[in-house]
C-alpha cells in the first residue's frame, strides 16, 4: 500500500484532534461528496514552522558576537545553521556528550527554555576566558565538566541571555533569567517528552575552533505571541548602525558651549549701583586666590584655582562641582 501521510503529517493530525480542531466522528460522518480539504502542511497544526522567528536570531547574533569578541578578546563568528521542531524526548536524544545546558525562564511567557554548548566549543570557550590560546583538546570520553568550567559558562550564558532580551526587546518585552546550569540531558525536563520545541543551532567560530551553540523553546511558551510574529512587526528597529554612535558622539564633542568663571559675590545698594564710576572698586565676598566656580551654560561644573598662562588670565580646574551638595 502506498504511503500517502508523512510522520510529521501524522503527528500534526493527532495534534489538531487532541486539540479538538478536527472532531473524527463528524469526519467519518461526512458524505463522500462533501469532503473538506484540509492543508496539513500550511495549518497551524503543523508547529514545525514560526514566522519571523530566525529574524531575533539575527539580530541575536549581531548583539552577541560583539559582546563575545569582547569578552574573549578575540575575533568571534556566529552564522545560523538552520532551525528544526522536534519532540522534546527527540531532541535530548540529539544532544552530544558532554554538553553543557543552560536552563532559563522568558518572563512573563511561561514555561522555561534551554540554551546547549558542545565539548569543542566549552573547552575553547574556558580555554579563552583563562587566557589560553582557545584551542580546544580532546576531552576525555564521557568525561563531565569541573564545577570551574560549568561557574564560567554560566557566565558566557548569562550574556547570552541580556542579549537574547534585547533582541525580543522589539517584538516582545522580555525578561531573561538563568534558573540552573546542567550538564545531564536526563535530568532536564522542561517540558512534557511529547511537547513540541522549536531549536536554532548556531555555529560559533573562535580564530580556528568552530562549536554550536544551540536554542530549545517550547512551542507552548512562545504560541501566545505567534499573531505578533505573523503579522509582521516593526523588526527594522533593530537594524541598529554601529555607526551611529560614534557620529553622534563626535557631533556632541565639537557643539560650541559657553564657559565663565564666578569670581565670586558681593551686595551692593540700588543708589551704591548708580553712583559707580569708572576705577571704583568692589569689594567680594572671596580671595582671589580661593577656588572659584566654573560654569558650563550657566550650569556649575567645576571648581578651579585663577591665575595666568601665556600671559593670558587662566583658571586650573582643581575639582568636579557637585551640584546636588552645593
Amino acid at each position: 500500500m502506498e504511503k500517502i501521510l508523512s510522520k510529521a503529517e501524522i503527528e500534526a493530525l493527532l495534534n489538531a484532534v487532541f486539540e479538538g480542531r478536527i472532531e473524527p466522528e463528524k469526519e467519518l460522518s461526512k458524505a463522500e461528496g462533501s469532503i473538506e480539504t484540509y492543508d496539513l502542511i500550511n495549518s497551524d497544526a503543523h508547529k514545525g514552522f514560526v514566522p519571523n522567528l530566525d529574524i531575533i536570531y539575527d539580530s541575536f547574533i549581531r548583539y552577541n558576537r560583539v559582546n563575545l569578541s569582547n569578552r574573549l578578546r578575540k575575533s568571534v563568528e556566529i552564522k545560523k545553521i538552520g532551525a528544526r521542531s522536534y519532540k522534546f524526548d527527540d531532541f535530548l536524544q540529539t544532544l552530544p556528550s558532554p554538553v553543557c545546558m543552560g536552563i532559563f525562564k522568558i518572563e512573563p511567557l511561561k514555561g522555561a527554555a534551554l540554551i546547549s554548548f558542545d565539548s569543542t566549543l566549552v573547552l575553547s570557550l574556558v580555554d579563552s576566558l583563562l587566557g589560553g590560546t582557545g584551542s580546544a583538546k580532546v576531552p576525555i570520553a564521557n568525561r563531565m565538566f569541573t564545577s570551574i568550567e560549568v561557574r564560567l559558562m554560566e557566565k558566557i550564558v548569562g550574556d547570552a541571555l541580556q542579549d537574547l532580551e534585547k533582541a525580543w526587546a522589539p517584538l516582545y518585552a522580555t525578561h531573561m533569567s538563568l534558573l540552573r546550569m546542567e550538564m545531564n540531558p536526563r535530568l532536564v525536563n522542561i517540558v512534557p517528552p511529547e511537547y513540541q520545541i522549536v531549536t536554532m543551532t548556531l555555529k560559533i567560530q573562535i580564530d580556528d575552533v568552530s562549536g554550536n551553540m544551540m536554542f530549545a523553546v517550547p512551542f507552548m511558551t512562545i504560541d501566545p505571541i505567534r499573531d505578533k510574529l505573523k503579522t509582521g512587526m516593526q523588526f527594522d528597529l533593530m537594524a541598529i548602525d554601529p555607526q551611529w554612535s560614534f557620529r553622534l558622539s563626535n557631533e556632541i564633542l565639537e557643539a560650541p558651549m559657553e564657559a565663565a568663571v564666578e569670581m565670586g559675590n558681593a551686595s551692593i545698594t540700588l543708589r551704591e549701583l548708580l553712583d559707580l564710576a569708572p576705577g571704583d572698586t568692589i569689594m567680594l565676598d572671596q580671595a582671589c586666590s580661593s577656588e572659584m566656580i566654573v560654569k558650563i551654560e550657566g550650569v556649575p561644573k567645576y571648581f578651579g584655582i585663577p591665575g595666568v598662562k601665556h600671559g593670558n588670565k587662566a583658571i586650573q580646574i582643581s575639582k568636579i562641582c557637585n551640584t546636588r551638595g552645593q
